[in-house]
């Protein structure tokens, strides 16, 4: 095992759950604590952000392992928020869908 082994590891578990409270706020897998279904869109979308924003800060930084994880997750997280956001029915009150890619955004 290679001494970033333990940092691999510990990225992909950071990215898995965060993925799992993504999920978990779209409704889409039980509350642990409550044991019941429950959504809520806005820390969906806020955590899909912060993804983002971890995805655009460690560009360049990341074994090709990592970066395809990454981007496979987001992907996902983001067809799941709109899947739900739909399934809903889109109001004035809700939050906007994630945008498709943070890579095309400009660095500024």
């Amino acid at each position: 095992m290679s001494d970033k082994q333990p940092q691999m590891d510990l990225f992909q578990g950071l990215i898995v759950s965060l993925a799992a409270g993504v999920m978990q706020h779209l409704g889409k897998t039980l509350n642990p604590v409550t044991n019941k279904v429950e959504k809520n869109l806005p820390a969906a979308q806020a955590t899909i952000d912060m993804l983002d924003m971890l995805a655009e800060k460690t560009k360049g930084n990341l074994s090709a392992s990592e970066e395809k994880l990454l981007k496979g997750v987001l992907a996902e997280l983001k067809l799941n928020y709109v899947e739900t956001l739909n399934e809903k029915g889109a109001s004035d009150d809700e939050p906007e869908a994630p945008k498709a890619d943070a890579s095309t955004e400009s660095a500024d």
